[in-house]
């Protein structure tokens, strides 16, 4: 596994589908992750420390956990199938480790929201993960 971090958000408010980019923490390839548009906006309102009213899905699934003192150690980037990518919690809960199943785009949301580290599967990685081009001029 390694671990990733959001490098990217990219929101154009014409389109249904977002994208984030995902970058190794100790390297450079990169990879793009297409989410919607209230998983984007909900990330990016955390990013810019964006107070809602009331909470919203990710608030309040963020507030279930804490009163109940359970703790997302961590969340994984696990499969990719048929351009589908597949993620999975990684929750502390009374001394027990419990694993959900989770679309990537809600589980980065809970790790942005909570701080939780980010890990993708090498194969993933391997598969579809690019460095940046060293040979274009930057600018």
């Amino acid at each position: 596994m390694i671990q990733v971090e959001l490098s990217r958000l990219i929101i154009d408010e014409n389109r249904e589908e977002q994208l984030i980019i995902l970058k190794e923490v100790k390297g450079e390839r990169v990879f793009p992750i297409v989410i919607g548009i209230y998983e984007a906006a909900a990330i990016d309102r955390k990013i810019k420390n964006v107070k809602t009213v009331r909470p919203l899905t990710h608030d309040l699934i963020a507030n279930i956990l804490k009163e109940l003192n359970y703790t997302i150690n961590k969340i994984i980037i696990s499969d990719l199938k048929k351009n589908t990518f597949y993620a999975k919690l990684f929750i502390s809960a009374n001394g027990k480790d419990i694993e959900i199943d989770s679309r990537p785009s809600d589980a980065i949301v809970l790790a942005v929201h909570l701080k939780t580290p980010i890990f993708v599967e090498n194969k993933i990685l391997d598969e579809i993960g690019t460095t940046p081009d060293e040979s274009q001029p930057h600018g």
